[in-house]
């Protein structure tokens, strides 16, 4: 009786034991959790934002290094001209300096230093010059400003006393304002380029004597908007006919003044980029600002696009794209084959950086591995990029679908083997929830493993809300976007927005015709500028 008193006691003991064991190990795992999230916060907060690290952070031990050489050199060459000014001649000194040459396009300013006398010191008389040496420095003109002066002479005939010519004022942004169009787009491409804020621009300009206010730019680009309006809009015009488009959002401040802060709104970016696969489509970022993240905002302005392909992130808004009549603007009631919808492309980068967090955070060698395979899926991107969608879809046929293959019972594997409520069994969920968009690419030569096509337009929209801080009103945070939105398709285009927005505003303040607005697009003004030069 008591042994079995004693197996009873043990046996009880042994289900406590097991029962404390298992609530340590939940514990032990809410705490991993907790103290993933809290490394989590604290690298969004104050570490790096990318997952690796920038090539120029690279740079800034070598200008310190580049820094200390300089004050060494000058205090070396001083010491030598003190013990004597024929060390070394002008010549090396000028070669040494004078790297690579200067573009020609740049003006040249030239100025002759003549010898304090050209006299031969043996008496022979007059010298005679054999030659010269010459060198090009980098010179700048700060916020150089200038007054254009525009005299309208009257001409009248001195016998009738009647006739009066004189040629008619010529249209402004701003009549009988102060600015060019060129000082307007220098403003528009300040802010919504190069990030600084009306406040800042003002600044620059009271140092050049010029007062200023941030309310008075603001107007001048207001009225600009206004006329470039119908650009934009035959920019969404061309969005609405490209085959795949990228899509993604970004929070954008709007002030509410009646509660005294600020309130969430989007940016929206839509981009038509098909230099990855070689396509002669122009290049295009086109954002609209809606106030709010839901499915409905993408859904209204995606209205009417006749695309096959959408690339974007995980967010679930997306999926009720593969489901809605963009004709009717209603859900498909018959199922997403009734009328084509759209087919979601989902991003490698996405996946990649789930991981990166977990290796980083915890060391694990799961997300290691995973790393290493998304490595080799970039490996064959990098060889193809820019080639035939053929080309590309058949190296990724050979050698990035083995990879794929293999890679998603690899994870079911891993995800049984790990917590289910980890963060790691949270990632390869999120993977293998994402495959059927995540692997099809490998259908389609035109399509890409990411969206970092769009990525790359929405970070310059990220530094201008950084220095901004917000927008004004929802007026303005539309107008934001659609000045960035051109700023930003200069720059996909490779052309100067400073050249092309004044040209496009003097065309339309011209009276360039609404049926030939196609010739005021930034792809266009590239090409004219190319035959030009």
């Amino acid at each position: 009786m008591e042994a079995a008193a004693l197996a009873r006691e043990n046996a009880l003991l042994k289900a406590r034991l097991a029962e404390v064991e298992a609530v340590l190990a939940d514990a032990q795992e809410a705490q991993r959790r907790l103290e993933d999230i809290l490394r989590t916060l604290q690298r969004e907060k104050f570490g790096k934002r990318s997952e690796k690290l920038s090539p120029e952070q690279f740079h800034l031990p070598l200008e310190d290094v580049e820094l200390a050489q300089g004050i060494v050199e000058a205090a070396q060459e001083k010491a030598e001209a003190a013990l004597s000014r024929e060390t070394r001649s002008d010549a090396a000194r000028s070669s040494k300096r004078n790297r690579g040459h200067l573009p020609p396009h740049l003006p040249r300013v030239e100025r002759v230093i003549e010898p304090a006398s050209t006299v031969c010191p043996c008496g022979c008389g007059e010298m005679t010059r054999i030659g010269e040496d010459v060198s090009e420095r980098l010179d700048v003109i700060p916020a150089q400003l200038r007054v254009l002066v525009t005299r309208r002479p009257k001409y009248a005939c001195r016998r009738c006393s009647q006739a009066v010519a004189q040629a008619h004022a010529p249209e402004h942004i701003v009549p009988g304002g102060l600015p060019t169009q060129r000082l307007i787009a220098a403003i528009i491409v300040s802010k919504f380029g190069d990030h600084q804020p009306f406040y800042r621009q003002a600044e620059i300009f009271q140092r050049q004597g010029i007062s200023l206010d941030r309310g008075t730019l603001g107007n001048w680009v207001g009225r600009a908007c206004f006329h470039l309006g119908p650009v934009i809009e035959h920019m969404r015009r061309h969005l609405r006919d490209a085959r795949r488009l990228f899509i993604d959002e970004t929070r954008a401040p709007v002030l509410d003044p009646g509660r005294r802060r600020t309130k969430s709104g989007y940016f929206w970016a839509v981009v038509a980029d098909d230099r990855g696969h070689g396509g002669t489509g122009p290049p295009i970022v086109v954002f609209h600002y809606a106030p709010g993240r839901g499915k409905e905002h993408p859904l209204r302005f995606l209205s009417g696009y006749r695309g096959r392909f959408l690339q974007c992130d995980g967010y679930g808004v997306y999926d009720a794209l593969t489901t809605h009549d963009r004709e009717s603007g209603q859900d498909n009631v018959h199922g997403p084959e009734t009328r084509d919808p759209w087919q979601l492309v989902h991003c490698w980068v996405h996946v990649r950086r789930r991981f990166v967090k977990r290796f980083e955070n915890d060391g694990s060698p799961i997300a290691e591995e995973m790393l290493k395979r998304i490595a080799l899926i970039y490996r064959v991107e990098k060889e193809v990029r820019g080639q035939d969608p053929e080309i590309r879809l058949k190296a990724r046929r050979a050698h990035t679908a083995p990879v794929i293959e293999a890679l998603k019972p690899w994870l079911e594997t891993q995800l049984s083997r790990i917590p289910p409520k980890s963060r790691l069994a949270e990632d390869i969920r999120y993977t293998l929830g994402l495959w059927p968009g995540l692997t099809r690419f490998l259908e389609d030569g035109t399509l890409e493993p990411d969206t970092n096509p769009v990525e790359n337009q929405i970070r310059p929209v990220a530094l201008t809300r950084k220095n901004a801080l917000f927008a004004g009103n929802e007026i303005g945070a539309e107008n934001w976007a659609m000045l960035a939105s051109l700023v930003a398709t200069c720059k996909m285009s490779d052309i100067n927005p400073i050249d092309y927005l004044t040209a496009t505003l003097q065309a339309i303040l011209d009276g360039h015709t609404q049926n030939r607005i196609e010739e005021l697009m930034p792809w266009n003004f590239a090409e004219k500028a190319s035959l030009a030069a």
